[in-house]
């Protein structure tokens, strides 16, 4: 696992944008699931901001708090930014059709994916926000980076982040 920390909106989305970074150089055409968890407000969406506008997207990254699911299609890839938070059965996964998204090239963000449970398959990247642990003088987020398979390790690797 890899921790770094994010002292600010603008270092949040500037993760990001290292992240859609290392999913270009990696050449990976297989899907691509992130699961971004961390409580309200600790700047999953900002992060999503930084990577679509890495890739392309011109403004902000629309929250898909309600809608559930926002979808762009930048250059030849086709991004999928979702959120379970509003999900009271992880069975309302189904009718969404997340599985149906995840076709060649594609990457599928889902912020709160632990509401998904079984329904979804294991991100192959997590990452964890969470509010900067201020006894430590961390002001910011603390952004915890784990893969969990190989084409999340090549992001990782990609990223070359040193581990705080």
């Amino acid at each position: 696992m890899t921790r770094v920390i994010a002292r600010d909106a603008a270092a949040t989305r500037a993760l990001g944008a290292r992240i859609a970074e290392a999913i270009v150089q990696s050449g990976l055409r297989e899907p691509l699931l992130i699961g971004l968890s961390g409580e309200l407000g600790a700047g999953k969406t900002t992060l999503v901001g930084g990577l679509l506008a890495a890739l392309g997207h011109a403004g902000p990254a629309r929250s898909p708090t309600y809608a559930l699911v926002e979808s762009y299609r930048l250059g030849d890839r086709d991004l999928h930014h979702c959120d379970l938070y509003r999900l009271r059965d992880p069975e309302e996964l189904d009718d969404l059709g997340l599985r149906d998204l995840m076709g060649p090239g594609s990457v599928v963000l889902v912020e709160w994916p632990e509401r998904a449970r079984d329904r979804l398959r294991a991100p192959d990247l997590v990452l964890q926000l969470a509010y900067g642990d201020s006894s430590r003088g961390e002001s910011g987020r603390s952004v915890a980076l784990h893969a969990t398979s190989g084409p999340g390790r090549a992001i990782l690797r990609r990223l070359a982040i040193e581990s705080a």
